[in-house]
């Protein structure tokens, strides 16, 4: 678990430090670029696709281990958008409050079962 728990925290802190320096350089109008990616229909675009299923599919989780509750559907949203920096963070506090039962971690606490 500790082993979990320095990966996530390496890449939250590298994708910080990524993002610091492109909205530094680029700015934050990042979803014309995302969806103009995907018209042009080229690898870019493929990667934008294929992240955003990814995205998808985490934000649900989020929700459906909430009990897709007003607080969950809120961490769900946030899931979608922010990626990557909200689901590292999620997933270490989560296997803190756990300590560190995968089970717990995956599930959420109501739905275990002894």
């Amino acid at each position: 678990m500790q082993g979990f728990r320095v990966l996530l925290a390496v890449m939250f802190a590298g994708i910080s430090a990524y993002t610091a320096v492109v909205v530094a350089r680029h700015g934050l109008d990042l979803l014309p670029v995302f969806f103009g990616d995907m018209a042009e229909m080229a690898w870019p675009g493929q990667f934008n696709l294929d992240f955003m299923g990814m995205l998808t599919l985490s934000a649900l989780w989020v929700g459906w281990r909430h009990g897709f509750s007003a607080g969950g559907l809120g961490l769900a949203v946030l899931a979608f958008f922010f990626g990557a920096p909200f689901l590292t963070v999620y997933l270490l506090a989560t296997s803190v409050q756990a300590k560190g039962d995968m089970r717990e971690i995956l599930l959420g606490r109501s739905r275990l079962r002894d």
